[in-house]
């Protein structure tokens, strides 16, 4: 329960935060270029809290369902006008300005990113170093010259401080282009390049398993074979398994470690196998009936245990990506990029058919990476933070009608045509806006319950 209210409090800051910032867009520089503003509103419906203030008498709202928000502006098209305030209306300023007033909000959301950003350089960010653990033999990462305990340096160039640094490197490189390259140091200090060729690797492999098609493990603290944590009812538990258990062999192989067992549950799918275990010095032999779930178009083997907490990781696998407040400027500029980019792109190959639409998440996956990152730090929450605005602002910049990309559509075509587009014309959009908008959401909860429920 503690966790659902942590998961729910932290989606409604999140969102809030955010929204309150895309809105402040649209609502700062509205008043800015001298239009009238009515309300700013943060959420939709019943109003919790509302008040006004300023010359302008702006009521400030904050509504029942947090999920989105607006800015109320002077509009001939929604009311009566004064005369005297005719200049002060949205629909009788320039295009040029309406275009600048709603291109703010998503525009916002890459500002508010790249703040985060760079808080988070400035904080200083724990990592591991991107040292590889294994390579496995002739894979694509073996036949390139790749070596366990290689140092990733660098990827096309770009500096990888950290794994999670060369992960998205790696996944950015191998969706734009048909080979990788890696500055590698091995334990003896000498530095090489090696190409990864990656073309006949499918996107939507590339997005969920680069590194198991490459053939590349990350370094890892060595875990025993030893049950952590079960989860209740899952099929360790009901096979009689306990926590502290030693698993030694399956079906007569022997395990070596965690990762040995892991390969081995995920590879069995469905099935029955006999477990050797060692348990409080006694050996015991139990069968185990190995559950399943989906990984992408795959089933895998699922038991439901966690390895037995071990000790940290050693003091030299260890590293910070830290930098000073002058120095965090270009590298938080460049996370945002990054990731905009690779956004974009995203959805560009969901559209294509190349990245599937499971891919696209809703409210209760945002609200559990919320609260798991609330509590993982706040360098981690500063770093889901930037990551929703910008796919807030990428998102809001689709020419999909409702959204601010819609009505910029709306701008440009009447910058050709020299007149805006029909009032008719604008309202079949906006249903078509709807329609799409809809379905969009509808597969979002498909895809979140879907998560929720193991599917």
């Amino acid at each position: 329960m503690s966790e659902f209210l942590t998961s729910a409090a932290a989606l409604v800051v999140t969102l809030g935060l955010l929204i309150a910032f895309h809105e402040f867009g649209h609502f700062w520089t509205a008043r800015k270029l001298g239009v009238k503003v009515l309300r700013f509103s943060i959420g939709f419906g019943k109003p919790l809290w509302s008040r006004r203030a300023g010359p302008d008498d702006i009521e400030y709202v904050i509504a029942a369902i947090p999920l989105g928000g607006y800015v109320k502006m002077l509009d001939e098209r929604e009311g009566p006008v004064p005369e005297a305030e005719r200049d002060r209306a949205f629909n009788n300023q320039s295009v040029w300005r309406r275009i600048a007033i709603v291109a703010a909000g998503p525009v916002f959301n890459l500002l508010f990113a790249v703040m985060a950003f760079w808080l988070m350089y400035l904080i200083g960010v724990p990592g591991l170093k991107p040292v590889i653990g294994e390579v496995a033999p002739e894979s694509i990462a073996a036949s390139a010259g790749v070596h366990e305990n290689d140092l990733i340096v660098a990827v096309d160039g770009e500096p990888t401080p950290t794994w999670s640094v060369a992960q998205l490197a790696l996944l950015d490189e191998a969706l734009g282009r048909d080979e990788v390259r890696l500055t590698l140091r091995d334990a003896d200090g000498r530095q090489r390049q090696v190409t990864l060729p990656v073309a006949d690797i499918p996107d939507e492999a590339k997005q969920k398993e680069l590194l198991q098609r490459l053939g590349i493990s990350p370094w890892r603290p060595h875990y025993p074979a030893v049950l952590g944590e079960l989860s209740p009812g899952g099929a360790a538990e009901q096979a009689g398994l306990r926590s502290g258990d030693r698993i030694l062999r399956i079906d007569g192989q022997p395990v070596t470690d965690w990762i040995a067992l892991v390969e081995y549950v995920r590879a069995h799918p469905d099935s029955t196998v006999q477990v050797e275990i060692e348990r409080d010095g006694q050996t015991l032999q139990l069968p185990l009936h190995i559950g399943s779930r989906e990984a992408g178009d795959t089933r895998i083997g699922f038991i439901g245990a966690a390895p037995q907490a071990v000790g940290p990781p050693p003091d030299e696998m260890l590293t910070r990506e830290q930098y000073g407040p002058l120095a965090a400027i270009p590298h938080a500029l460049g996370k945002t990029w990054q990731l905009s980019w690779l956004t974009l792109r995203m959805i560009g190959k969901m559209l294509l058919g190349e990245v599937s639409v499971k891919n696209l998440s809703g409210p209760i996956t945002i609200a559990t990476y919320a609260g798991y990152t609330a509590s993982a730090g706040i360098t981690a929450y500063l770093y889901f933070l930037a990551v929703i605005s910008i796919s807030l602002g990428v998102l809001n910049l689709l020419p999909i009608p409702l959204l601010d990309g819609g009505h910029l559509m709306y701008y440009l075509i009447e910058i050709v045509r020299g007149r805006p587009l029909s009032d008719a014309v604008q309202m079949q959009l906006q249903r078509i806006g709807i329609a799409i908008l809809g379905a969009l959401m509808v597969l979002a909860f498909y895809n979140d319950l879907n998560r929720l429920w193991g599917g």
